[in-house]
């Protein structure tokens, strides 16, 4: 089958789009499969992601040159060497890097001018890296989107799902006020203690209400990003999906 072979700003880009999805999808939502995959008792092994936000685990292309810029190679030899969130988060890195040379592979290849050059790299800046995603520092940059879309909600555990810095925190208001709402916040959810590691409630930082047994976890602990919190229906924490797992 032949190549597919973008040749616009926007071919290029929903190809870097695509290929990006596949790549957050294996070390977000399928990071056990991904980690189990990448055996450090096997060869040199690249992270691939594909146009269709698919991803695969795989030995590098035997081609010299390759017809496309090729990942990291040897992902998998480092995996039991680090800790777990350093290990996806060095992944996440590499797999930034290689989006971006396969993006501007395309635009060398196709005569990309400094005009489309320019508008294909703030396309590409405007999402989060996939390293922002995984090691949550993406929510910084969402603060303030979340803040806005939860304006008209309550800090009550039974109508918010995700606990966030509410949304007056972000208000230009006098400094003071701002101080007393974040010591009132503290205050509120001053014992609640996250269900995975048992640290205390901190304002600043990203958690989770798992819908079942309406536990509150902090994101990072089951490695859950607000990007994708929203995207989420129902939350259930691991130890609920293990239950239901079991017959």
């Amino acid at each position: 089958m032949a190549a597919y072979n973008p040749r616009t700003v926007e071919e290029v880009f929903r190809d870097f789009k695509g290929r990006r999805a596949g790549m957050v999808k294996a070390l977000t939502s399928d990071v056990e499969e991904f980690f189990q995959q990448c055996d450090p008792e096997k060869e040199n092994l690249c992270l691939y992601g594909f146009p269709n936000e698919h991803w695969e685990v795989n030995l590098p292309a035997e081609e010299v040159p390759p017809e496309l810029p090729e990942p990291a190679l040897g992902i998998n030899f480092a995996r039991d060497g680090m800790q777990e969130k350093d290990w996806l988060s060095l992944v996440a890195v590499h797999s930034d890097a290689w989006l971006l040379s396969v993006a501007f592979y395309f635009g060398a290849r196709f005569g990309f001018d400094k005009a489309d050059r320019k508008r294909l790299f703030n396309l590409i800046n405007d999402l989060p890296t996939i390293f922002e995603v995984v090691s949550g520092t993406a929510k910084k940059n969402q603060k303030e989107k979340i803040a806005a879309s939860n304006h008209s909600s309550t800090k009550s555990k039974s109508n918010s799902k995700v606990r966030e810095l509410e949304p007056e925190k972000y208000l230009k208001n006098d400094e003071d006020d701002d101080d007393d709402e974040e010591e009132e916040d503290e205050d509120e959810h001053g014992e609640t203690l996250c269900g995975a590691c048992g640290g205390n409630y901190a304002s600043n930082e990203f958690w989770i209400c798992c819908d079942i047994c309406e536990k509150w976890f902090h994101g990072k602990c089951v490695k859950i990003t607000p990007a994708r919190a929203e995207h989420i229906k129902q939350y259930k924490c691991p130890a609920c999906s293990n239950k239901r797992a079991r017959p």
